[in-house]
């Protein structure tokens, strides 16, 4: 059996011309699950950063307003806690399925789970101006806190998000190349027993005359 190439590796068509063969139509919409690992993991481990820094941060003086451990607000649940469960939730999908159109769908709730990162402590303020709260410290630890518990968080969980769904908007050649090789080594199996069955009865025809 001739070896395939797995990067370039085109199924065969139908016998309708479509290029539609029946490896893709039955895995095009299928993907390693190592392709969203990288993806899937980062976007856990930020979504957790996320939604649990703002009851932790206060122990290493890391935090907004009010600045106690453990302390919950509507602000800290629908600013932290809800963004980083759904980018937290997102990651795990990435890392379970193998199916493109879930693992995107999944991206795509990552990216909107950063962006609410992003704009949702200036949006806030229009319906809600104590909801944030005040981060604490100098100067610098300020710029650090904003970028830490929203906007650079956000930024690197869309960056997460857009990298999933560019990895998994394009059929995995691998899958289909698996796939393939599964069929010809069945289409091989099949004429062998064929090829046996017609040696037999050439036999015994032979025999009988």
């Amino acid at each position: 059996m001739a070896e395939i190439d797995e990067d370039t590796y085109d199924p065969p068509a139908d016998s309708d011309g479509t290029g539609a063969g029946t490896t893709t139509r039955t895995t095009r919409w299928h993907a390693r699950r190592t392709r969203g690992a990288l993806s899937g993991l980062g976007l856990m481990l930020l979504g957790a950063w996320g939604a649990i820094i703002p009851f932790v941060g206060p122990y290493f003086d890391y935090a907004y307003t009010p600045d106690s451990t453990w302390t919950w607000t509507a602000g800290r649940g629908y600013l932290q806690v809800a963004p980083g469960a759904v980018a937290f939730v997102a990651g795990a999908v990435l890392l379970l399925t193998r199916h493109r159109l879930v693992a995107m769908a999944a991206g795509w709730a990552g990216i909107v789970a950063g962006a609410w990162f992003v704009v949702g402590p200036l949006l806030t303020p229009l319906w809600d101006a104590g909801a944030l709260g005040r981060p604490t410290g100098g100067t610098r630890d300020v710029a650090v806190q904003q970028i830490g518990m929203f906007f650079g968080l956000g930024a690197a969980i869309v960056l997460l998000g857009g990298l999933a769904i560019g990895r998994f908007s394009v059929p995995d050649p691998r899958v289909a190349v698996t796939a393939h090789r599964t069929e010809m080594t069945d289409a091989d199996a099949a004429a062998a027993d064929d090829g046996r069955e017609h040696h037999h009865f050439h036999r015994r025809h032979t025999r009988a005359a």
